[in-house]
Order: structure tokens, then sequence, then C-alpha cells
């Protein structure tokens, strides 16, 4: 079992920036491959992005690429999400997940098994 603790959310203003953090505890994970999803009112959960715990592979939704970067710090057990220049639309629950199946970076939330209790990013214009 994997337990998931996020943090970092917040009231910002657009333009503004924020860091999520993940702290990971529990078993084994340097295989794991670890994601951050989002769910904003009244729409599906979708992803945002994903890393490899081992080698650092990264994937972005489009819609986030060249704004947000994902990295984590071994020695904390912990994944960051740097989110810059955010929009409006970026407001949601952030969510914090690990898959643990080894298969690669994904981005389907059906690969992940392991979630945190969210923390909520609201972004204001």
């Amino acid at each position: 079992q994997v337990q998931l603790v996020e943090s970092g959310g917040g009231l910002v203003q657009a333009g503004d920036s924020l860091r999520l953090s993940c702290a990971a505890s529990g078993r084994t994970f340097t295989s794991y491959v670890m994601g951050w999803f989002r769910q904003a009112p009244g729409k599906e959960r979708e992803f945002v992005s994903a890393i490899r715990w081992s080698g650092g592979d990264t994937l972005y939704a489009h819609s986030v690429k060249d704004r947000f970067t994902l990295f984590r710090d071994s020695a904390k057990n912990t994944v960051y999400l740097q989110m810059n220049s955010l929009k409006p639309e970026d407001t949601a629950v952030y969510y914090c997940a690990a898959d643990r199946s080894a298969w690669g970076v994904r981005s389907e939330i059906r690969h992940y098994d392991f979630w945190g209790q969210g923390t909520q990013v609201t972004v204001s214009s």
C-alpha cells in the first residue's frame, strides 16, 4: 500500500505560480509512475502530468505543456508539480496518483492504483 498526501494548493491570480507537492510513503514505489490529475466542478477528472520515479520520464497534457513542470525529489519521497502562468481554467481539485504496474508513463486514469485526497487550486481572473 502507498499513501499519498498532496499539499500546496490555494487561491492565486491569473499569471501567478503555485507548486504542488505529493509526499509518498508506504511500500517501495521506486518502480512506480506518479501522476497528477485534476477535476473541475461538473467535469470529469483529467490527466495533467506523470513521471516515472526511476528515470524521470515525463508526460504532459497538451493544455499544461510548457507551463507546468513535474519533478521528483527521491530523498524526500516527494513529487512536485510546478505550475506557472496559471489560468482560470486551471481551477480544479488536483489529485496525486500512483501507477504500480511499471508499464510506463500513461495518462489513463484506470491505470492508477493509489490516490491522494486532493488539493484545491483556484485561479481568479
